[in-house]
């Protein structure tokens, strides 16, 4: 029978530790929560508090989003495990408040971030006004903290994952042949120029509603999102990220404008005067958005705004009777 140096039991007792610790490691990684942000921002009553409690499967009435609001859902992923769980975040106002994005697209979340933008297709002249300042916002503030997160990735030595603007229209536009495939074809481009998934959707339709709870899954626990695809735009579009691309969608849809006479500055910009010759934007001065949301009609309480108006009467008061001392006094 050999017998074993000191240093081989040594060089075998530090193995076996190191094997433990390795088993252990991933029993915990595979028991380990995963927290995931999705933040919800788009038309003004645009149906987003409604679309999200569909998808949390929440029976509860929609109100009207008060500035930015939060909330949570949590999923378990089988028998005795963990429940996963979704910061969930709800931009109010449409774009009146898109300041606020600096909230949930932050260098903690923006990691495991994902963007949903809810247009109403019920106002299509409104529709590429909204959607370009509300993506603008979110691109802002997400290259302002990238690089603060990057680094932080990197010093893990893991790869940052990158938020898509998921586009859900809110319902199946019933507009008429040529302005369909205008509006059609406009979200197809920008949802695969943002690397975004695109899906029209309605609360009123149980089968549109699935797929979407099927989107949102994914996004909010990595649940599988489905395969339907569908391009067709004479029926309501479902195109995951990566379905689509630029030769398949072709050019403007534009059966009366030369687009070589557009001038336009990029492609994006293309698809802008394209769209915006089919759908004027509103007027600014009579859609101004507010920006305060206590003088938004939405948010009205009866008692609470006389109070508050009975207050800005004593202010304006202070504030000439405080005006009116300081023009009195003699300086010495």
């Amino acid at each position: 029978m050999s017998k074993i140096s000191s240093d081989a039991l040594w060089e075998r007792a530090a193995a076996e530790v190191r094997s433990r610790e390795a088993a252990g490691g991933e029993e915990d990684r595979a028991e380990a929560v995963s927290e995931r942000t999705v933040f919800l921002m788009g038309s003004k009553a645009g149906g987003k508090t409604a679309i999200l409690h569909r998808c949390l499967d929440r029976d509860e009435p929609s109100k009207p989003t008060l500035a930015l609001e939060y909330t949570f859902g949590r999923r378990a992923r089988g028998h005795n495990t963990p429940k996963d769980i979704a910061h969930l975040w709800e931009l109010g106002g449409g774009t009146s408040l898109s300041d606020l994005v600096q909230i949930p697209i932050s260098a903690v979340s923006i990691s495991s971030l994902s963007v949903i933008l809810i247009l109403d297709l019920s106002k299509p002249n409104a529709l590429w006004g909204t959607m370009e300042k509300l993506l603008q916002a979110a691109q802002n503030q997400f290259e302002k903290v990238s690089s603060q997160a990057q680094q932080a990735q990197k010093a893990k030595h893991q790869t940052p994952v990158q938020p898509a603007a998921r586009v859900f229209p809110k319902d199946y536009p019933e507009f008429e042949s040529d302005k369909r495939k205008v509006v059609c074809k406009t979200l197809r481009f920008i949802a695969h120029y943002y690397a975004a998934s695109l899906i029209f959707t309605n609360i009123k339709s149980e089968s549109l509603m699935s797929k979407t709870k099927s989107f949102f899954s994914h996004l909010a626990f990595g649940m599988e999102r489905g395969k339907t695809v569908s391009c067709d735009s004479t029926k309501p579009l479902i195109i995951p990220a990566g379905s689509d691309s630029f030769s398949q969608i072709g050019s403007p849809h534009t059966t009366d404008v030369d687009i070589a006479s557009l001038h336009a500055k990029n492609p994006k910009d293309l698809w802008k005067k394209v769209y915006e010759r089919v759908f004027p934007p509103e007027n600014t001065s009579e859609q101004r958005e507010l920006r305060d949301p206590a003088k938004d009609p939405q948010y009205s309480e009866l008692q609470i705004d006389a109070m508050r108006a009975q207050k800005d009467q004593e202010l304006e008061q202070y504030k000439r009777n405080a005006s009116q001392s300081w023009k009195g006094l003699e300086l010495t």
